[in-house]
């Protein structure tokens, strides 16, 4: 298999993964047959596993230089994968059922949003760091396609989650839940009502967002085979 074959394939199993489930509801009736819980299990490693394979991939593919690297470039995800780490750790289990990793049985209270308040879409807002951060310094064809697409799909989730919450709520309760959260906003910060309710679990969770990213970038170069410093 060559490595453009490889990668094609890599990518379109990957981007096949996301849409296929919602033909003809087919997503709804695998959960109704195995249950939620199982069905998300599954559907969780395999998408990790199409991802590390596209990224591997990707790799393998070969280089066709679409912009030089400068020194500068890698400052790009070093500045930005602490930011994306934090918003992983605190996006997942959020509040906010219409988003990527948010609590699907959850009721949401405008009065109190915990971290949608800060971002309703922490998880496609890190997706999409991670991929315009890595894209600055990775200029062949096969990673450009790559990060960009990703890039893509995390910002195309975002209206397409939040018309979903404006079809849930409806026009008379939707300007509550869009006043009550943010796309990126650190107002809330100030808030000292929502520090008292929130910020125990922020700073844990903040936390261990930083450990996740140095673990990230110390094992860079072991996993991946490049060192992601400057």
């Amino acid at each position: 298999m060559t490595g453009w074959t490889e990668y094609t394939l890599a990518l379109v199993a990957f981007t096949a993964s996301h849409f296929v489930p919602r033909i003809g509801d087919l997503r709804g009736r695998l959960i109704g047959r195995v249950g939620r819980r199982a069905y998300f299990s599954v559907y969780g490693l395999l998408s990790l596993a199409l991802l590390v394979w596209v990224i591997v991939a990707a790799g393998r593919a070969p280089f066709v230089e679409v912009w030089p690297q400068a020194p500068w470039m890698r400052w790009a995800p070093n500045l930005l994968m602490p930011l994306a780490a934090v918003l992983i750790v605190n996006g997942i289990g959020i509040a906010q059922p219409f988003t990527l990793g948010g609590r699907r049985q959850a009721v949401f209270d405008p009065a109190d949003p915990g971290f949608a308040a800060i971002s309703r879409h922490p998880l496609f807002l890190a997706l999409a760091l991670w991929s315009l951060a890595h894209l600055v310094p990775n200029g062949d064809l096969a990673h450009v396609i790559l990060f960009g697409l990703f890039a893509a799909l995390a910002l195309a989730a975002i209206p397409i989650f939040d018309a979903r919450a404006q079809a849930h709520f409806g026009p008379d309760t939707a300007p509550a839940f869009f006043r009550a959260t943010g796309l990126f906003s650190l107002a809330p910060l100030a808030n000292r009502s929502w520090r008292k309710r929130n910020g125990g679990r922020l700073v844990k969770r903040t936390a261990i967002g930083i450990i996740l990213w140095a673990a990230l970038l110390l094992g860079h170069t072991a996993v991946i085979g490049v060192s992601p410093l400057p």
